[in-house]
């Protein structure tokens, strides 16, 4: 072999043709390298993909909802809201839609012969007609209240609520009990994300409550949709316009604010496992440099013939980083493709958007090489500095 500077191609055919020759031990080197870049890469794409459909979801319910609840007294007790909140509510100027649910007494059965311990304590609510405009939700099946129906026994069901009562699909004739009274379902209605409390209930209308149930017609959550230029100052001044003489009494909240909760939770989350990812690496990375200064040491006689034949030390030294280097990038490749596997998985199962963004795939490979190049570096340098006349003495 003549002296000098080998070609790229030369270098890396020398290098794959080491690795080649211990096929096992390459493969488990690379391994702890493609595992630290697989959870980093499966992290950050599930977190997009995450963030991503709740983002989505924000878009399509708003950030313009605020919820207005009764607080408790200066005694502490529970409070209550006037029966003038919501025409109340509905004179300020940017408010869009006004709708309310009462909280009653009475309990939803699947039938009267079933014991209330086995309902799960299914609360029953009244609910205007408008419920679905104010939350920007939507019916699985059936239809909502209507003008014609919120006047008679007639119920629609959370989808948690339908769950719980054995409603796998909403059947036309299907009844059941609150009060003593068999009530028609109308339908059954989608997820609410920004009001959990309503899947859990069955919904009655209003009259049919005061009627049937006694209820006194004041509302216990009213939901007021905004322009959503105005979100914060309807917000600053809804307490005073529901009660005027003790403000303090009214609580209000914005239910999208746990939505963008969940967000900064998944990336406290997402911190946590990438650093248990960065372990992983750490531990790939030493994995390789082990590998690769127990190489040397084996390989003594061929670094000493090599160099009998004209390599230099500088064709041994890229010799071995190049080696280093390949384990890294191979391990990387195989831990990309690994994560976003991972990911895709995830997405299928959730439902949700798959999402990998770029920097994770160029990142981690990028990082998989930097590694390499770090871990191969020593014993690449120690290789090339052993004389020819010592490593041949071990042939």
């Amino acid at each position: 072999m003549a002296s000098g500077r080998l070609s790229l191609t030369d270098t890396v055919r020398v290098g794959a043709s080491g690795l080649l020759a211990r096929p096992l031990r390459s493969v488990l080197s690379a391994l702890g390298i493609a595992i630290g870049i697989a959870a980093v890469v499966s992290v950050l794409g599930i977190s997009a993909s995450s963030q991503a459909a709740l983002i989505a979801q924000l878009d399509r319910l708003g950030t313009n909802l605020l919820q207005v609840q009764a607080g408790q007294t200066f005694g502490g007790t529970s409070s209550s809201l006037p029966l003038t909140a919501e025409p109340m509510i509905g004179r300020i100027g940017p408010v869009q839609t006004v709708s309310s649910v009462a909280s009653l007494t009475a309990n939803a059965f699947r039938n009267s012969y079933i014991p209330a311990g086995q309902t799960n304590g299914i609360q029953v609510k009244a609910a205007r007609i408008n419920l679905l405009d104010a939350l920007a939700g939507s019916m699985a099946e059936g239809s909502f209240l209507t003008a014609a129906t919120e006047n008679y026994p007639v119920v629609v069901l959370g989808a948690t609520t339908a769950q719980r009562l054995g409603f796998d699909h909403w059947i036309s004739g299907s009844m059941v009990d609150i009060g003593g009274t068999q009530y028609a379902v109308a339908g059954i209605m989608q997820p609410m994300p920004l009001a959990p409390d309503i899947d859990r209930s069955a919904l009655i209308g209003y009259p049919q409550a005061q009627n049937a149930l006694g209820a006194d017609g004041s509302a216990t959550t009213v939901y007021v949709r905004t322009t959503p230029e105005q979100v914060d100052a309807v917000g600053s001044v809804l307490a005073n316009t529901v009660n005027p003489a003790n403000p303090n009494e009214v609580q209000v909240s914005q239910p999208s604010d746990a939505l963008e909760a969940r967000i900064a939770t998944n990336d406290a989350f997402n911190s946590l496992f990438l650093g248990l990812g960065a372990v992983a690496l750490l531990v790939g990375g030493v994995g390789i440099a082990n590998v690769m200064v127990i190489s040397v040491l084996e390989r003594r006689s061929e670094i000493g013939l090599r160099r009998a034949l004209g390599a230099t030390r500088g064709n041994i030294r890229s010799q071995f980083l190049s080696e280093a280097l390949l384990l890294a990038g191979a391990g990387g490749i195989a831990g990309v493709v690994l994560g976003m596997l991972i990911t895709f998985g995830y997405s299928a199962t959730r439902g949700t958007d798959l999402v990998v963004p770029l920097s994770a795939v160029a990142g981690g490979i990028a990082i998989a090489l930097a590694l390499g190049a770090i871990a191969g570096l020593y014993p690449a340098i120690r290789a090339a500095r052993l004389a020819p006349t010592d490593a041949l003495r071990s042939v």
